[in-house]
């Protein structure tokens, strides 16, 4: 837990200690089965909403039907649906689950020590299996739109080349995961009462501003469960290509996020080399 300690009359902080690797009394609360529960369902109805969307659109453009390129959402209606959607999912189930609902951010805390192992790996379960119920829902209520018009599928967009597709992978995921730690970073938190009520609100302009750079690149992953769960329900070749793209970008900008904010911005490599200088 953070801890606040009174200096001068102001609020000082010290950094909670790191969560323990493995912690089997975890494994023995209705509260880890809970919030495992809410990263599924949390991710469902992404996976529900930000298909649809971009289905929808999908079919309001398609040239054999309208001559109406400008029309639908387009895709800043599809980023907004995405970013608004996670602002959504975040502010509900953060005092829960945490709200993570993408691997990629729970890979980052986990190397951040805010959770433990098996937490991480059950949250990473329960995304990838909501993300595929979700994309699942979809195909069952839009069946046709649904294998017309791709099935909300991640894919690499013709002219770019893999290299280009996993650095905008990796510095989308690194923006979104950098703005997860510094929105949630209980030194703030201790420090601003009202920067835990605002968190969810930068969160989801990440998103937001992360698929308005992307999605004519890769259609912007950013979330290993999105990208697989829309791959598995679609089932087309196209879209399990460049599948590794969507896992491996997003979990090295995750790392590359958790390194920054832990050891740069935290001091932690500086206060690493003073307990070591101090031992000495």
């Amino acid at each position: 837990m953070a801890k606040e300690i009174n200096v001068g009359g102001a609020k000082d902080y010290q950094d909670p200690p790191p969560a323990v690797l493995f912690d089997a009394q975890e494994l023995t609360k209705w509260s880890f089965y809970r919030a495992i529960i809410a990263e599924f369902i949390a991710t469902l109805l992404f996976l529900y909403i930000t298909v649809s969307t971009i289905i929808g659109y999908n079919s309001q453009t398609d040239p054999i039907y309208t001559s109406d390129q400008c029309g639908g959402v387009g895709i800043l209606g599809i980023a907004w649906a995405v970013g608004g959607m996670i602002f959504v999912l975040v502010y509900c189930t953060a005092g829960i689950s945490g709200g993570h609902i993408n691997p990629a951010v729970t890979f980052g805390l986990l190397l951040a020590r805010k959770i433990t192992l098996p937490r991480a790996v059950m949250y990473i379960v329960a995304q990838c299996l909501g993300a595929i119920c979700g994309c699942g829902l979809v195909k069952a209520f839009q069946k046709t739109n649904y294998e017309n018009y791709g099935g909300g599928a991640n894919e690499l967009a013709d002219g770019y080349s893999k290299g280009t597709g996993l650095g905008a992978e990796i510095i989308g995921t690194f923006v979104l995961v950098y703005t997860v730690f510094s929105a949630t970073d209980p030194k703030r938190n201790a420090r601003d009462s009202h920067i835990p009520v605002l968190a969810p609100l930068p969160i989801g302009f990440a998103v937001f501003m992360v698929h308005l750079a992307t999605i004519p690149i890769t259609g912007t992953g950013i979330n290993p469960a999105r990208s697989l769960g829309a791959a598995v329900v679609y089932g087309k070749d196209k879209a399990w290509d460049d599948q590794w793209l969507f896992w491996a970008g997003p979990m090295i900008g995750a790392f590359i996020a958790a390194l920054y904010h832990q050891y740069v911005l935290r001091a932690g490599a500086v206060k690493a080399l003073g307990s070591f200088r101090s031992n000495a």
